[in-house]
């Protein structure tokens, strides 16, 4: 994936940018047009003398006002199209991480950063760009023509233009910290309305309200803070250049006054300015100096522009390298969703498609796990020279204490995490890069909390999958022990999270999910029974094994019942396996 960097720009955004900064240079002619009809009539000239003068200042403001028109156009839609690449590969790199990466950014500070602040770079792209070009544009043609008739205007213009840069530079550098300082309390905010939006019922329940609102306005608080802090350093760049600037054009009329009244000789090429050569000059001073104010007034987008650049870039850096999948490519959108497991439970956003360039052969797969080694950084290694073999279509239950590996050893057998030695063979077949994609579509994984997306039983049950019919998502609901639920068919709708289903009924959907696709032979089960009744559990198990009759099943659980129902158990310790037959 390409790093997200200032540099970054299509073609098209920077023609619309140098169309719009070479549009200003029309002003020059212009000027000269406006100068040579009031020396014509300050000579005595009539109206046919300002015809010509007045209908080329006519035209040249025609063809500045179009070309400006254009060029914004222009930049505009080729901006909002950066902007949404920019977008598409930071969402990209986190599609693309594994559901157990530890250092995944909370999801409201995710979401924070690709709605809110990703939206600072189209005022840096629209409004900073043209300005910036304008002034390396702009004001050296503007102290050429002036030079060309009086070196000491142009000198005075000179003069003063770099003591706006070296003031702005130094409110700049104060300006960057203070957006980056707003959009990570902005995002910390967002991060916190999210989890707390989420946990209401249980705030409800502790009559814990009252006290998350007072945090919720104290967090707006430093919002608003941080927000006018950025306003404040703003206002004072624009200060600073406007001083400046006044300064320059009245230090030029003070000159060009004095020239013209015989009080100031020296200054021009060896002849005295003509009145029309001294209003050319007066006309463009102030020129000279508006590509540098209008760069002050979207001086803040520069700062918010690049700290949302920053925090995209730091998105993309942080998700580009923990935790590599074997067999995601970040050449496409949505490379997670494509390969990842589609019994629908890691999903991270929107639902997988299928691969039609994958035909994945049929059967139980067997299980070859030799040497495997695993740890998490800085952590003591929770399988180190692990050896596993499972048998195709036998069904095994992984058991030990909390923290024992577990659910990390169905990730591994998944490819949801890399292991750091070994070999782990599906088929046969080693789990690598190339051949994980292929390995992931005969597999069907069921987690402790499905997710459900709000839309109908047949959408969470198919997962947007062609070729899965109504009939064979009403066949596969049945077969999960759904049948029975009024509010679980096909057409029915169910709300975000799943409400509407309760935590028996949630598994059993994830269940259905594993059932529409019979060519899934391999079953990856972690907790199924957790949080359930003993009535909802045993009826959970009987479907779980029911589906997976001929196929290979592994489950981690706690659940001693079920492991007993299982067949085979293992048990997993902080660095070995104990292996006993039920």
């Amino acid at each position: 994936m390409k790093r997200i960097t200032p540099a970054r720009q299509s073609a098209a955004t920077r023609t619309g940018t140098l169309v719009i900064a070479a549009a200003s240079l029309l002003w020059i002619p212009q000027a000269a047009m406006l100068a040579h009809a009031v020396q014509k009539l300050a000579q005595g000239g009539g109206l046919a003398d300002m015809l010509l003068p007045a209908l080329a200042f006519l035209l040249l403001g025609v063809a500045r006002a179009s070309t400006e028109a254009w060029g914004a156009r222009r930049l505009f839609a080729a901006s909002r199209q950066h902007l949404a690449t920019l977008r598409a590969d930071a969402a990209r790199a986190l599609a693309s991480r594994s559901p157990l990466d530890r250092n995944r950014l909370p999801s409201g500070r995710a979401a924070s950063t690709l709605a809110e602040q990703a939206e600072a770079v189209l005022p840096w792209l629209v409004r900073y760009q043209p300005a910036r070009w304008k002034v390396m544009l702009v004001p050296p043609v503007i102290a050429l023509a002036v030079g060309s008739y009086s070196w000491l205007a142009a000198l005075i213009l000179v003069g003063a233009a770099p003591l706006i840069p070296v003031f702005m530079a130094v409110i700049g550098w104060r300006a960057r910290a203070a957006s980056e300082t707003q959009l990570q309390v902005l995002g910390g905010m967002s991060g916190f309305l999210l989890d707390r939006l989420r946990g209401l019922s249980t705030l409800r329940s502790l009559d814990a309200v009252d006290a998350t609102a007072l945090r919720l306005r104290a967090t707006a608080e430093a919002v608003r803070h941080s927000t006018m802090r950025v306003l404040r350093i703003a206002f004072l760049s624009s200060t600073a250049l406007e001083l400046f600037s006044a300064l320059g054009v009245a230090l030029v009329a003070v000159y060009v006054g004095f020239h013209l009244l015989g009080q100031l000789g020296p200054g021009a090429w060896g002849a005295r300015l003509t009145l029309e050569q001294g209003l050319f000059i007066l006309l463009l001073a102030p020129a000279f100096f508006e590509p540098l104010r209008e760069l002050a007034s979207v001086w803040h987008d520069k700062a918010s522009g690049e700290a949302a650049l920053a925090a995209l870039s730091a998105l993309d850096a942080l998700h580009g390298a923990a935790l590599p999948l074997p067999g995601l490519s970040s050449s496409f959108p949505g490379a997670w969703h494509r390969d990842t497991l589609w019994s629908g439970v890691a999903i991270a956003g929107d639902t997988p498609s299928w691969r039609h360039d994958i035909d994945p052969p049929a059967g139980a797969p067997s299980i070859d796990i030799d040497g495997l080694h695993f740890a998490h950084a800085g952590e003591t290694p929770l399988f180190k020279d692990f050896s596993l073999k499972i048998k195709p279509g036998e069904h095994v239950a992984l058991v030990g204490a909390s923290g024992a590996g577990k659910t990390t050893l169905l990730s591994l057998i998944a490819g949801l995490v890399p292991a750091t030695g070994g070999a782990i063979r599906i088929d046969g077949t080693a789990l690598d890069d190339a051949s994980a994609a292929g390995l992931r579509h005969r597999m069907a994984w069921i987690g402790q909390k499905p997710h459900v997306f709000a839309g109908t039983v047949r959408a969470n049950v198919s997962l947007q999958r062609p070729g899965i019919s109504t009939e064979a998502v009403s066949a596969a609901v049945r077969r999960a022990g759904l049948g029975h639920v009024q509010h679980a068919t096909p057409s029915d709708s169910l709300g975000e999270g799943g409400t509407g289903l309760s935590g028996g009924e949630l598994v059993r959907l994830a269940l259905a999910r594993a059932a529409v696709a019979p060519h899934a032979g391999l079953l990856l089960v972690d907790e199924p029974t957790a949080h359930l009744d003993r009535d909802t559990a045993a009826g959970v198990v009987d479907a779980l094994l029911d589906l997976a009759r001929g196929r290979t099943l592994v489950v981690a659980t706690h659940d001693l019942a079920l492991a007993a129902r299982i067949g085979r158990v293992i048990h997993l310790g902080p660095s070995r396996a104990l292996e006993a037959a039920a």
